[in-house]
């Protein structure tokens, strides 16, 4: 399975650019009404009261299907689309200015010396026991080659501005991986694991994980194989309660929670990685943030950008990591905080780092690519937010646009493929789509999302976008099966 996912999808990625030409959406084909017919019939089969919305063209932007093609839509993961484009267009200036993480350490008037951790935006900084590259123990090991004895440790995230998390994000999401905050300096990407076991029955369960948080463990052991396992943490508490019950015959579970100061998480690690290598560590644990200001927004500041920060000389730093390998990983898995940081990179290479600055360079680039402002409008990078909209006139438009760009190619094969790989694996198996639809997903509350480009019984290629929104609840699952059967309804017919 793997190597044909290798060669499938660069060479649906030359056929694109093969066949791609200047777009511009023009009237319905009148060969498309009966089709109309059998997707909206499709449709219909998914729950009362769902909003849909979709469009699909040829690549020359023949409209085919077209159901609410100018409404809006909250497009949860839909949004990485736009955000690792305007990345993709940005990056022969990121690559310039990527840098890895640092660590120096600071004299203080007495003589004592401070640890200070330098964060850089950096997505895969880790201190896991298998860590291979991009390594905090390789940053531990220079100051214990250093010094002996430090007082406190700092982890510094200043070069963006503290904004962890962004407009619109649910409350109750801060808790989860998903939702976790969002830093200059990342570490472990700023997840707690935590391992759950079941002991005896009607004994309260064994919890695992690091000393960073406290753990209040009410899991009970009941009989059978099921698990309900639940958590509850207070935004900026570091006391996580879980509550449920695990049964006997049931594995052990792995499960992961947020952090709310990655800074702090980082310099508490660190403190953890010194103390190993034999390095007295005598003060406190703290974290340095540079707070946001109104010149750190487009429509507050009077002229350019604030300065940022001067960044003094590292003891030591780990080499930039590749942005460009990064967005495999933001698209196929649909990771959160990688985009976030992906949109603060763009932000900090044109302005200050904000999530404002970063909304700038979006319209900027949205305006080349000739999508109207009314088509879009985003609060954060990963699609987290309930206030993003888009509509799937304005995905599709943005999906032939990048289809003309060089990176074009490099930027869809990042894209999930059906019931290949990705957040699509368990999607379209079985159906002439598997392995020839190349799209983004979308998940959110009552909001689902699918968009990109597919491959038609005859191998034409075709631009979709399809949202669905307003799902009565529980019934996500079924609003997604009426899309994927629509499409694959469209697949056959053409």
């Amino acid at each position: 399975m793997k190597t044909s996912i290798r060669y499938l999808a660069p060479a649906f990625a030359a056929l694109l650019l093969t066949l791609a030409p200047a777009h511009s959406q023009t009237a319905v084909s009148p060969a498309a009404t009966p089709l109309l017919a059998t997707v909206e019939q499709k449709l219909a089969e998914g729950p009362t009261g769902t909003r849909f919305g979709l469009l699909i063209t040829t690549l020359d932007g023949e409209i085919l299907v077209s159901i609410a093609p100018d409404q809006r839509f909250i497009p949860a993961s839909n949004t990485k689309m736009f955000t690792t484009a305007i990345a993709y267009a940005e990056l022969p200036l990121l690559q310039q200015t990527a840098k890895g993480t640092g660590v120096r350490l600071e004299t203080g008037a007495d003589g004592a010396a401070d640890v200070v951790l330098h964060g850089r935006g950096d997505a895969l900084l880790s201190s896991a026991d298998d860590c291979k590259t991009d390594c905090l123990q390789t940053l531990a090991d220079a100051v214990a080659a250093k010094t002996r004895h430090v007082r406190h440790i700092v982890g510094d995230d200043s070069w963006f501005p503290d904004e962890r998390w962004s407009p619109g994000m649910s409350w109750n999401n801060i808790q989860s991986r998903y939702g976790t905050g969002i830093s200059a300096l990342t570490l472990d990407d700023n997840e707690l694991v935590v391992k759950v076991a079941p002991g005896t029955k009607d004994a309260v369960a064994s919890v695992a994980a690091p000393g960073y948080y406290e753990i209040q463990n009410r899991v009970l052991t009941v009989a059978g194989k099921e698990e309900t396992v639940e958590a509850f943490r207070m935004p900026n508490s570091r006391i996580l309660y879980l509550t449920g019950t695990i049964g006997t015959e049931a594995p052990p579970m792995t499960l992961r929670y947020g952090i709310d100061d990655p800074a702090h998480y980082a310099a508490w690690r660190m403190g953890e990685l010194l103390r190993a290598r034999g390095v007295r560590v005598d003060g406190d644990i703290a974290a340095r943030h540079r707070p946001l200001t109104p010149a750190d927004d487009p429509k507050t500041r009077k002229d350019a950008p604030a300065a940022l920060p001067a960044e003094p000389a590292m003891l030591a730093e780990l080499p930039a990591p590749s942005l460009a390998e990064n967005m495999i990983r933001i698209n196929k898995e649909s990771q959160n905080l990688h985009t976030e940081l992906m949109l603060r990179r763009v932000s900090r290479a044109a302005g200050s780092g904000s999530i404002a600055d970063g909304q700038a360079v979006m319209r900027k680039v949205m305006g080349e690519a000739g999508l109207p402002a009314t088509s879009y409008f985003f609060a954060d990078g990963s699609g987290m937010s309930s206030y993003n909209r888009i509509t799937p006139r304005g995905a599709v438009g943005l999906l032939s646009w990048i289809a003309r760009q060089p990176w074009g190619a490099a930027w869809r094969d990042t894209l999930p493929i059906a019931g290949r790989d990705g957040t699509l694996e368990n999607r379209f198996k079985g159906t002439i789509l598997e392995g020839k639809l190349f799209a983004k997903t979308g998940s959110l509350n009552a909001s689902r999302a699918v968009s990109g480009y597919l491959v038609t019984r005859s191998g034409r290629t075709l631009i979709f976008s399809a949202l669905a929104n307003d799902m009565p609840e529980d019934t996500d699952s079924q609003a997604t099966a009426a899309v994927d059967r629509a499409l694959v309804a469209v697949a056959e017919a053409l």
